[in-house]
């Protein structure tokens, strides 16, 4: 799945949140944050892990969940990349109105 459809998930979004707070916590615990039943709760888990946005790691009876750091960095590197396009594009807009502005400013 991909991560930015994971996420456009609210509760999804919380459950990530409450996951980097904690580092590592378990999904009774996850579910006790919210007022959904625990497979409701499993469900967004499972689409998070699919999305690669956290792991988890089976303890005796417990499944703990942490953020992937590898699938967040991913995450983070593309936009970056957007932010960057975007900057540049902006840059060169700016340069093109102030090159028409002073085109102006000669004319009066």
């Amino acid at each position: 799945m991909d991560r930015f459809s994971a996420l456009a998930e609210p509760k999804r979004r919380r459950m990530i949140e409450i996951i980097a707070e904690k580092g590592e916590i378990t999904a009774t615990d996850i579910s006790k944050q919210f007022e959904i039943s625990a497979p409701a709760v499993s469900q967004h888990l499972k689409v998070l892990r699919k999305a690669k946005l956290v792991k988890m790691e089976k303890r005796a009876q417990q499944r703990v969940y942490s953020l992937n750091p590898k699938g967040v960095d991913e995450m983070w590197e593309w936009l970056s990349q957007m932010r960057r396009y975007w900057n540049e594009r902006f840059d060169a807009m700016d340069a093109l109105l102030l090159d028409e502005y002073n085109t102006m400013e000669k004319k009066i």
